[in-house]
């Protein structure tokens, strides 16, 4: 699988995210302790917001590890919203194109899981996409196609409305063709000033998910603590797994659960797919 990490708050430098906690996302390339595997080695990709009306991007297939490039950036780039992903390919091919976060104007989306089954189901997917997006699909991602799916489905005007849609359309079509369990799933997806995150799978078992305790009752409870003080209090991160072993920092997101994130204030509210007519 993958593992990711979700940040909104006031501006921060991409370096501490990545690198500095103790369980890092950095690490978590090398040794993830909740991953379906430890390495996630094939390729990376950090999205961020910042002077312009589109996020920055930056995507390698080389390890994270072992990029200068990504270490030498992060020590640079300061923002208020970063999505970072690191991948193990469950298949597709280790090319940029297929490195996560996938971008469409404002919007950037990232995923850990897989949707079973792809190989059968891609066609009538894509068949699903409107075809004024299907255009802009470089990879061969199930993600991608996930993405652009949502965007199909009204991503831009009500994101767990449009993700709850694409996710009935996946398990629709699984059940035509006769694929078992077709969605496993932790998403993030932003357009740089909410953030919405999302834990689902078919079969009930999804993949691990974390959101942090609020930084002014953690800072409270931890005044020594340096990564805190650097911190507002209105700082958020949602996570494959913690990024460290600090008492009462995490909460686990619980299953099938949409957690959405603005200015500080953070709302969860059950996840359930959404059964399109004449679809399936």
């Amino acid at each position: 699988m993958c593992r990711w990490v979700a940040y909104s708050g006031s501006p921060v430098l991409v370096e501490d995210l990545l690198y500095m906690p103790k369980n890092s996302l950095i690490v978590q390339s090398l040794n993830s302790r909740l991953g379906a595997e430890p390495t996630n080695g094939d390729g990376f990709g950090l999205g961020w917001y910042g002077a312009q009306d589109t996020p920055g991007r930056f995507r390698s297939t080389e390890p994270a590890w072992n990029d200068r490039n990504l270490r030498d950036l992060s020590a640079h780039i300061s923002s208020r919203m970063v999505l970072a992903h690191v991948r193990a390919s469950t298949g597709s091919p280790v090319q940029e194109t297929n490195c996560h976060p996938f971008r469409h104007g404002r919007w950037l989306f990232m995923h850990n899981g897989y949707l079973n089954g792809f190989a059968t189901m891609k066609r009538d997917l894509s068949m699903a996409i409107d075809p004024a997006l299907y255009a802009e699909i470089e990879g061969s991602t199930d993600t991608e196609t996930f993405f652009y799916l949502a965007l199909t489905y009204g991503l831009m005007d009500d994101p767990p409305a449009a993700v709850a849609r694409a996710v009935g359309v996946i398990e629709a079509t699984a059940q035509r063709l006769g694929v078992p369990f077709p969605v496993q799933m932790t998403v993030a997806t932003t357009d740089g000033e909410t953030l919405w995150a999302f834990r689902y799978s078919s079969e009930g078992r999804s993949r691990s998910l974390f959101r942090s305790t609020d930084a002014a009752t953690l800072r409270q409870q931890h005044p020594d603590s340096p990564v805190l003080a650097k911190v507002s209090d209105d700082a958020r991160l949602v996570v494959s797994e913690p990024l460290g072993d600090l008492q009462g920092a995490w909460r686990e997101v619980p299953e099938s659960t949409c957690i959405t994130v603005r200015a500080g204030s953070e709302e969860l509210q059950p996840f359930a797919p959404t059964a399109l007519q004449g679809v399936g």
